[in-house]
């Protein structure tokens, strides 16, 4: 009996340490998180979401407003691999356990499993070990599984990404685009002129992407789903309410105000069947401040003014205007 009652005291002094080191973890990722959170709250949530038709694994070439790269989709119908009308299919599980495959997941949730277990059992990376040794022993089993995730979503992706229409022989979507050539102009900040796209993009066009930019904020500040209808796509709309809903269930509301462009570029623009594609850089200056729903106290965010960076496809049916289909991070 002796040799079982100090069996339970062990286990109940392992079980303890492993929530003392759970609860440390999430001390630390805790600021950060909110941090990121504060940061992106403007509509889209600072997260790279939508379709761009076939192109949308394919990343839209650098511009002068946006010389770097540009974040992959954590949120698309488009999956990889499939043709452009997969945008019609049912949502896809975001993030890095979505859809790309179940061996991600569960090779994620093997180590990260393993790991907790051992720990719980006296093994895993730092076996024997106790304290602070089994808190670095977490964290670096967590970096690890990270680090491996994104290793194989990154060669899943170049394995099964779809190349750009045109290279698939598809016709409708022209020769691809060519070095855009962009003028400043007094539009709003928008760089626009000769460039060797397939679609050509007039000045109207310009137009209707600074009042888009503008218009889709505003309405996700009022809260206004059925104005969002009629400036994005459905699948845009869906994750703007699926992000409105955590909000609500969080009892804030984000206001973005003071909206103006202050550098625009074309990236690409092309034509699937008949549907017109343009992505374009958009820098702009905002007003982005989270409110508490009773008592309007500022909980995120300011005041103050700040500028974002971001790539937005807007696509155009026949006897349509242009629609929000995509938004885009910048690296």
């Amino acid at each position: 009996m002796p040799g079982i009652w100090e069996t339970h005291m062990t286990f109940s002094q392992r079980s303890r340490s492993v929530f003392k080191t759970i609860a440390v973890v999430l001390a630390l990722a805790l600021p950060t998180a909110l941090t990121i959170s504060a940061a992106d709250a403007r509509a889209g949530g600072g997260m790279s979401s939508g379709s761009r038709g076939s192109r949308t694994y394919s990343a839209p070439p650098s511009t002068t407003t946006a010389p770097g790269s540009t974040s992959q989709f954590n949120r698309s119908y488009t999956q990889p691999g499939a043709g452009m009308n997969s945008a019609a299919a049912a949502p896809a599980r975001g993030g890095m356990f979505g859809r790309a495959g179940g061996f991600m997941g569960g090779l994620a949730a093997g180590f990260l499993g393993a790991g907790l277990l051992g720990m719980l059992f006296g093994g895993g990376l730092f076996g024997g070990l106790g304290g602070l040794s089994s808190i670095l022993g977490l964290i670096i089993q967590i970096v690890l599984v990270v680090l491996v995730v994104r290793l194989a979503m990154s060669w899943w992706q170049r394995r099964h990404a779809p190349q750009a229409a045109y290279a698939n022989g598809n016709a409708d979507a022209g020769p691809g685009p060519g070095p855009q050539t962009n003028y400043r102009s007094g539009l709003g900040g928008f760089g626009f002129g000769a460039n060797n796209a397939p679609l050509e993009i007039k000045p109207d066009d310009y137009e209707s992407f600074e009042r888009l930019l503008g218009e889709v904020q505003a309405a996700w500040s009022n809260e206004d789903v059925a104005k969002l209808h009629t400036l994005a796509t459905p699948e845009m709309v869906s994750y703007f309410e699926q992000d409105l809903a955590q909000n609500r269930a969080r009892n804030v509301v984000n206001k973005v105000t003071n909206i103006k462009l202050l550098q625009g570029d074309l990236a690409e623009s092309w034509r699937e069947g008949e549907t017109d594609y343009a992505t374009v850089a958009l820098r702009f200056a905002l007003t982005d401040k989270t409110l508490d729903r009773n008592t309007g106290a500022v909980v995120a965010g300011s005041e103050q003014p700040s500028e974002a960076t971001e790539i937005w496809t807007f696509a155009r049916r026949p006897g349509a205007g242009w629609e929000l289909s995509a938004i885009q991070q910048t690296n």
